[in-house]
């Protein structure tokens, strides 16, 4: 079935009363907060949009910056050793990337990681909390990633982008500081999908594997019939009709069952390094991030899962006002010191 097709089918149940979507569990106070934030931006459904238009609505990270504002506290993004902003050499142009250092001298591990928005919308300023937060919380230096969007470069522009950004960071880690031995993968929404994907993609290439994955909410599946998606089909920051928004403007019918997309059904699992997936409660793609962790853990990969209760997607970069982002992050951070520990060893 088409998703164009797929989408119809729903609205048609939906409208004839044979499919009831349920209402979202409630928002912790603290999650509230920011979603009063984002609600009182006047944004319109993203799914109403050209792609053009919704790059332009109010964002997750404005509200929390609103929210900041609101409570009397500073809006100053969260403090690193250096920031850089560059473009490197992608397979169809230049790709913007940010460079984030801790503290010290180094060599640091590195973080390559890749921001979310449905591989349509967002771009590093959107994202630019959770790479500040990982770089303090694990003493890494991070790479965050752009890459090509939909509709304009459509699957899989931003699969491959990502890939020759990681080789990048693989053949630049001297000029980073940087150790070429303690290299990570960290992504968010469609980013921890991509983030899977560079080590798939590496596997398929012969090239090195990163080692160790952290996966925020991944896609991880192209059906949008979940026991999440049915709870939080109108959840906000992120509905089911926006994800099926997004898959229409990010991919074609015929991509459905590729295995960088349809990672639980189609995807080869095994020998992948150690992972750590974070979900959300308020999240659609909470129920794909579960059983991505099962599918991992049954084909012999060390997996670390946690879900939060009470919060939304979009919740890991919030740190500044959510505490349980802060903690996610360093559940994350943990994670991947424990994976370099052991790298070291092997």
């Amino acid at each position: 079935m088409s998703l164009n097709l797929h989408y119809l089918t729903f609205a048609a149940a939906l409208l004839a009363g044979t499919l009831t979507a349920q209402t979202p569990p409630a928002p912790d106070p603290q999650m509230k907060a920011v979603l009063d934030q984002l609600s009182s931006r006047g944004g319109k459904p993203t799914e109403t949009l050209t792609a053009a238009e919704a790059r332009k609505q109010p964002s997750p990270a404005d509200a929390v910056k609103a929210l900041l504002q609101k409570q009397g506290k500073s809006t100053a993004p969260e403090a690193v050793e250096k920031v850089e902003d560059r473009t490197i050499a992608g397979p169809a142009g230049q790709i913007p990337i940010r460079l984030y250092w801790p503290k010290g001298t180094g060599p640091f591990p590195i973080i390559f990681y890749i921001h979310g928005g449905g591989w349509v919308i967002a771009d590093l300023n959107t994202y630019d909390s959770s790479p500040r937060a990982l770089a303090n919380a694990a003493g890494a230096v991070v790479v965050s990633t752009h890459y090509r969007q939909g509709p304009e470069n459509k699957f899989p522009a931003a699969h491959n982008d990502v890939y020759a950004a990681y080789q990048w960071v693989r053949n630049n880690a001297t000029y980073l500081k940087g150790d070429p031995a303690k290299i990570s993968v960290v992504g968010e929404s469609a980013g921890g999908n991509m983030a899977i994907g560079v080590a798939l993609m590496a596997r398929q290439k012969g090239g090195q594997m990163p080692v160790y994955l952290g996966l925020i909410y991944p896609v991880a599946q192209t059906g949008f019939d979940t026991p999440s998606y049915r709870e939080n089909a109108n959840a906000k920051p992120l509905s089911k009709a926006m994800m099926q928004w997004f898959f229409k403007n990010a991919a074609g019918p015929g991509d459905a069952k590729n295995p960088l997309l349809a990672l639980t059904t189609a995807a080869n699992l095994k020998g992948l390094p150690p992972t750590t997936i974070i979900t959300a409660q308020i999240d659609p793609l909470r129920s794909e991030g579960k059983d991505l962790a099962d599918k991992l853990m049954a084909a012999g990969v060390p997996v670390a899962y946690r879900n939060y209760d009470g919060v939304t997607h979009e919740f890991f970069g919030m740190g500044a006002v959510v505490d349980k982002a802060r903690d996610a992050v360093n559940v994350v951070a943990s994670e991947l010191k424990k994976a370099y520990a052991a790298s070291a060893h092997e």
